[in-house]
């Protein structure tokens, strides 16, 4: 009962966080470790609990997506692809050598969401406003968003942020297209990891679950309410509670 309890608080508060300012998975991902869940399925768990989320989000925003059709088909594709391979990569990593990698993972996201409105922003400026930059080819972007997909698939913490960079160096501006086209993909990449967990048997489907509930709770709550809380101090908590975690990991794996 106490860790069912905790784990819907934790997705209560991780989905608040997704609705508010992003960073769920710093609150959701530790949660599950702490009522011990082995890191890997924690980790595919994790993406479990935050897919809800993303096709929700990517629906209410579909509108916004109209004048980008064309974008969807060939992100799709490369979103279930690289997407599948990053889960793929997940299943042969040992729990022993994820708990390894996971504080450097952490590290990784937290900077991504303490820094990511300056990278998006250097990198839509390199871009000049138009519809790519000049030293990127398609391929080259394609293979950008691969990267990305993949280590999506493979962990799920700061997807949005490095989307985000990415939409921005195709040349997007309008930030509504965007945040719609980071939801959709961010679907199909966790929709294929999800899939692909579920068939190695690799998700705590009774943890991840409440952590679910939980995630599509607090969204909803926060959103109604969010024109009350100030975005840019919760920014601030989850960047202090992320860093806090990311040395708490390091201490535990390399102590």
């Amino acid at each position: 009962m106490i860790e069912t309890l905790f784990l819907l608080l934790a997705g209560l508060v991780g989905g608040a966080l997704n609705s508010l300012a992003g960073g769920g998975s710093f609150i959701v991902f530790p949660a599950l470790l702490l009522v011990g869940v082995p890191p890997v399925i924690a980790n595919a768990s994790n993406t479990y609990a935050a897919l809800p989320g993303y096709m929700s989000g990517a629906f209410g925003y579909w509108h916004a997506m109209a004048a980008h059709k064309h974008r969807l088909v060939v992100y799709g594709l490369v979103a279930a692809v690289f997407g599948y391979v990053g889960a793929e990569l997940l299943l042969v990593v040992s729990n022993e050598l994820f708990s390894l990698v996971v504080p450097w993972l952490m590290g990784f996201a937290v900077l991504l969401f303490a820094f990511g409105n300056k990278i998006n922003g250097f990198v839509a400026a390199q871009g000049g406003g138009r519809r790519g930059m000049k030293l990127a080819g398609s391929a080259l972007l394609l293979a950008f968003l691969a990267a990305v997909c993949v280590y999506g698939g493979f962990f799920n913490a700061g997807l949005g942020i490095l989307l985000l960079a990415f939409l921005a160096t195709a040349g997007l501006t309008d930030i509504h297209a965007m945040n719609g086209l980071k939801l959709y993909v961010s679907s199909i990449v966790a929709l294929v990891a999800v899939a692909r967990f579920a068939v190695s048997g690799s998700i705590d489907w009774y943890h991840g679950s409440i952590a679910l509930v939980g995630v599509v709770v607090g969204g909803f709550l926060a959103a109604r309410n969010a024109h009350r809380i100030p975005a840019k101090w919760i920014r601030l908590a989850v960047i202090v509670y992320g860093v806090f975690m990311t040395g708490y990991f390091f201490w535990g794996a390399y102590r």
